[in-house]
């Protein structure tokens, strides 16, 4: 990669599922921020084919693969910082204090953007498994725009029953 990262992908929760759509979608970006409950170690290997990773453990990620990702990282693009832990309740900081520009988060399941004291709080949803009536998504962010640009990506598939096709 060179540059300054403008164009990331964040994902969460793919609970060892990675859709065609979720890789389709993330192509082209600069970096993508996993936000925990990965599944498998080799949802993070065919993300890393795509761009540089920053993943943190979710609360599902427990095998001895999962050990080595942090419970919390720091992403930097540029002059923004972005902050990245799977649940958001088990935040510990004032990001804004701390100088964190972005929080992101997983767990829920649930899409969510939202600015509070000046930080921007993302969630990209659930990309693995659909779990009640939940939305299947990811974000894409674009920093290269005033304010950075966040797109939610609906991941369409025929059914799970018919077995969604997957990476990893």
């Amino acid at each position: 990669m060179t540059g300054t990262p403008a164009r990331i992908g964040i994902i969460s929760d793919t609970h060892g599922l990675l859709r065609d759509e979720a890789v389709r979608a993330l192509a082209g970006s600069d970096l993508i921020i996993h936000a925990g409950d990965v599944g498998k170690p080799e949802i993070l290997d065919a993300l890393k084919s795509i761009a540089p990773v920053v993943a943190v453990r979710g609360n599902i990620d427990t095998a001895a693969w999962a050990r080595e990702l942090p419970a919390t990282a720091v992403a930097e693009a540029g002059s923004t910082h972005i902050y990245v832990l799977h649940n958001l309740d088990d935040l510990d900081l004032d990001p804004a204090a701390a100088g964190f520009h972005i929080v992101v988060s997983g767990h829920s399941h649930k899409p969510a953007g939202q600015e509070r004291k000046g930080v921007l709080y993302l969630n990209p949803g659930s990309a693995g498994p659909r779990r009640f009536n939940l939305p299947v998504t990811l974000a894409r962010m674009d920093l290269g725009k005033s304010p950075p640009r966040i797109e939610f990506v609906n991941l369409t598939y025929k059914s799970e029953a018919d077995g969604a096709k997957s990476r990893a």
